[in-house]
């Protein structure tokens, strides 16, 4: 309960204020003060935080560690059953019935609100007193409007809410900041290292949704050998250690590292922490926003679970539209600025991120709701303004050229019946040989290194045709331009990358079906001009002005045009052979998708801030080419160089005619044909689709 002490101060001074919030909102469930439809919204909505005082009585005095099983699954269920799939259209949570029963304006104004409320939850389980109070006041405040019928109005019930939003900016603000890099905020580490992990309830004491997949695959690497899971943690955290290495950055001049993943992995985790303290690195452990303003949209950054319902996720994505404008987002970046000076000292000593993701999950392809809250155009230009100087705030204090990450994914029972082969086989993938792949990789790089661009054609279905322009080497003998990448920041092995020169970059890049940031894409199309989107579009959805709006959303984070930051040729043809052996090529995530083919990254490049470091290929040679014509504006006008988005998009060896490097002369060298390896060096490679 040592955690519990952090906040036992602010506990104490807003325990009063909680407890009268919490009498008013009993209240309110006996009441009939409010006509209808708003009665059963008000109804509802007090008493789910009803439930979560009975949470926080549970929290304050350490009893749900001594809950059984049953009970805890009962409580989990209780408190998400609400926005579960086969409760949802009837949820104050949906956006489309809180239109239908409330009234389309008040619909997303209570919508909203009660998401947030919802956050509760995590605040509950943390028994963090001040975020649910304030939570309460406000929807008092709200219920109070709706009392005096007729003396209001919905712009004062849009302000009232917008008011609260801004208000409580900085704290927020400051305590997400205070979440990456404050090692004392040990609630998720104390249960990964205090609680018997063969003891299942352990995984109900985070406060998130446990499903079938965190139960499943809790129970499996429990039943794992020692050294097998131990293995595991150490290819993770190795491969961290060695993106230090790789980039010749100083891992001793550390203190923290962030582990990011999944709810079911902690007997894995248990021991990456272990190995982490070995290299002197305290890790850190934060949850997943609960809040409009710490979410970047439907995006899960930190550790959570599977989820309840990711549509409701995706419905929720641009809440921060209710409120966004410009003096929000100076009031976020003066909060942020503000809070990265209180925990400087710790900002200078953290060293990155290391991510365990999961793939497997039913492919989503979500649905448009005109009923969710969206950003008008003015707002998307914000969105994307403040999301440029955020990034240039953070690094003004976690340098991008001092810090690394590391990545690694494994499969979910939910991905199949033969989840346990799809497991082993991806372990196995995880592992191959870096030595191997280093001289196969060096091999299409020296051929790479003398063209002056690469021609990428798709093949039957795919109408790939894409011309990408390459950096001019000055010194041949000393520089390269692609880098040589292993199994150290992208777990598994298999790729090499560079940042390509934009003019002259052009074509059409199609692919059939992809899965990029938790999001199906059917027949994506982007077209290239100079480097840069010049139009786009899907096959999601039947109306071309949605397939075109859901791109610009998700792929393009509002932009209206995004650079190619990477063009890169993967080889881990082991990967893609277990993708067509199990038929989950489109459940790979693009950690491990990124490797079966080539890949196009829109956004900024691989050296995002980091540009002015010097890196090596195992040859010797410097990787030379890590700009772009908008990545170079840093050095004169740094508010246009970065996008601050970085997505990559495969093509697959089975849609894949051609890629072919052409020199000056015009003399062509084909690397791939007919999705087959067939430069030499590279003939190994092929020996997978035929194993």
């Amino acid at each position: 309960m040592k955690y519990l002490e952090l906040f036992k101060e602010e506990n104490e001074e807003i325990m009063e204020r909680f407890h009268l919030s919490m009498y008013r909102i009993q209240e309110i469930t006996n009441e009939k003060t409010v006509k209808e439809p708003y009665l059963d919204y008000f109804k509802k909505v007090a008493s789910f935080i009803l439930q979560i005082k009975d949470l926080v009585s549970l929290a304050e005095h350490d009893r749900l560690s001594k809950m059984s099983l049953e009970e805890l699954q009962n409580l989990n269920h209780r408190l998400y059953q609400d926005i579960l799939v086969e409760n949802y259209e009837t949820s104050y949570a949906n956006p489309r019935y809180a239109a239908k029963i409330l009234g389309k304006q008040y619909g997303k104004l209570l919508s909203f609100l009660y998401t947030e409320i919802r956050g509760m939850i995590a605040y509950g389980f943390e028994y963090r007193l001040v975020p649910i109070t304030i939570y309460m006041e406000l929807f008092i405040e709200v219920y109070n409007y709706f009392e005096e019928e007729g003396e209001f109005t919905y712009k004062d019930v849009k302000r009232t809410i917008s008011d609260f939003m801004h208000d409580y900016c900085p704290d927020f603000v400051e305590y997400r900041t205070r979440e990456l890099l404050d090692s004392s905020l040990t609630f998720a580490k104390d249960i990964i290292m205090n609680w018997d992990l063969s003891d299942l309830r352990y995984l109900y004491q985070f406060g998130e949704y446990i499903d079938e997949n965190e139960l499943e695959i809790a129970k499996f690497l429990n039943s794992m050998s020692e050294e097998e899971v131990k293995a595991m943690a150490f290819t993770y955290t190795d491969g961290y250690k060695r993106g230090f290495e790789n980039q010749r950055i100083d891992l001793s001049r550390k203190k923290t590292v962030v582990i990011r993943y999944n709810i079911g992995f902690e007997r894995m985790v248990r021991y990456a922490i272990h190995y982490f303290l070995e290299m002197g690195l305290e890790p850190i452990l934060y949850r997943a926003a609960v809040n409009s303003i710490s979410k970047r949209q439907h995006l899960k950054i930190g550790y959570h679970s599977t989820g309840p319902n990711r549509q409701y996720d995706y419905d929720h994505r641009y809440d921060n539209g209710l409120y966004l404008n410009k003096d929000f987002n100076d009031r976020k970046l003066t909060g942020q600025r503000n809070a990265y000076e209180k925990y400087k000292i710790q900002a200078a000593v953290y060293a990155g991120p290391a991510l365990i993701e999961v793939f497997g999950e039913k492919n989503f392809s979500p649905e448009n709701k005109e009923e969710a809250i969206r950003l008008d155009k003015r707002q998307q230009k914000l969105y994307v303004n403040y999301n440029r100087d955020a990034n240039l705030l953070t690094n003004e204090y976690i340098k991008g050229g001092e810090t690394s990450f590391t990545i690694i994914a494994y499969p979910i029972p939910e991905i199949g019946d033969q989840f346990k082969e799809i497991f082993a086989d991806t372990v196995k993938v995880n592992t191959l040989d870096n030595d191997t792949y280093r001289k196969i990789q060096q091999s299409i790089i020296d051929v790479l290194d003398q063209g002056e661009y690469v021609r990428i054609l798709g093949s039957g279905h795919n109408k790939t045709d894409l011309k990408v322009m390459l950096y001019e080497l000055k010194n041949p003998e000393k520089e390269t331009i692609f880098e040589n990448c292993t199994a150290d920041v992208n777990i598994p092995v298999g790729e090499v990358f560079t940042s390509p020169k934009l003019t002259g970059t052009e074509g059409i890049l199609h692919v059939s079906k992809v899965y990029l940031n938790e999001l199906e894409y059917k027949e994506l199309y982007l077209e290239f001009k100079d480097g840069k989107i010049a139009d786009y579009t899907c096959g999601n959805f039947i109306s071309e002005e949605e397939n075109k709006r859901f791109v610009k959303e998700n792929l393009m984070y509002n932009q209206e045009t995004l650079p190619i930051g990477e063009f890169a040729i993967g080889t881990n043809t082991t990967a893609y052979v277990m993708a067509q052996t199990y038929q989950i090529a489109d459940k790979l995530p693009i950690l491990i998708a990124e490797k079966t083919g080539p890949h196009f990254a829109v956004g900024d490049t691989c050296y995002q801030m980091g540009e002015e470091m010097k890196l090596y290929n195992p040859d010797g040679k410097e990787i030379v080419a890590k700009d772009n014509e908008i990545s170079i504006l840093r050095k004169t006008d740094m508010e246009k160089a970065y996008f601050n988005c970085h997505t990559d998009i495969t093509i697959p060896y089975d849609e894949l005619g051609e890629i072919s490097v052409y020199k000056k002369n015009g003399e062509k060298t084909t690397i791939i044909k007919d999705g087959r390896f067939i430069l030499p060096g590279t003939e190994k490679l092929n020996e997978a689709f035929h194993s």
